[in-house]
């Protein structure tokens, strides 16, 4: 099983985490690491590599980060450099994570990359586009009668 990093400034990781608990349930070769104020970039390195660690299986990790150029997906994406069998993964939402823990039994690491953008960009819509489509949904079906 592929294990998970979920990383973000703040309390980011940790309140993901909660939701996908309270969603999903308890996850394994899943961390949750969170990026305080007063948490020094070498501090979040040796955190990171403490749950490289403990999550890794032997079939790769993934890092979901917050924010593309911040100091988690900086500092994931320097480990990655420095190690085989990591990705990362940044814009991170709920969607995107709790889809991708569920999924990851049956995936490549470079599968589950691709799947996650995927999951990401659909998690991001609005209620007018949700209507819109339904909209359009049932006129297809309404036409074809």
């Amino acid at each position: 099983m592929i294990g998970v990093i979920l990383s973000g400034h703040g309390g980011f990781a940790s309140g993901i985490s909660q939701a996908l608990t309270q969603v999903i349930g308890e996850q394994p070769q899943f961390a949750a690491i969170d990026f305080p104020e007063s948490m020094t970039t070498a501090q979040l390195d040796n955190a990171m590599r403490m749950a490289l660690e403990s999550v890794d299986s032997g079939e790769g990790v993934v890092f979901l980060t917050d924010l593309l150029g911040g100091t988690p997906f900086r500092t994931a994406s320097l480990l990655s450099q420095q190690m085989a069998n990591i990705e990362v993964v940044t814009g991170t939402n709920l969607q995107m994570a709790a889809e991708m823990l569920l999924e990851r039994d049956e995936l490549s690491l470079t599968e589950f990359r691709e799947q996650a953008l995927v999951c990401g960009h659909r998690g991001i819509t609005s209620l007018h586009a949700q209507l819109e489509e339904k909209q359009r949904e049932e006129a297809e079906v309404g036409d074809g009668i």
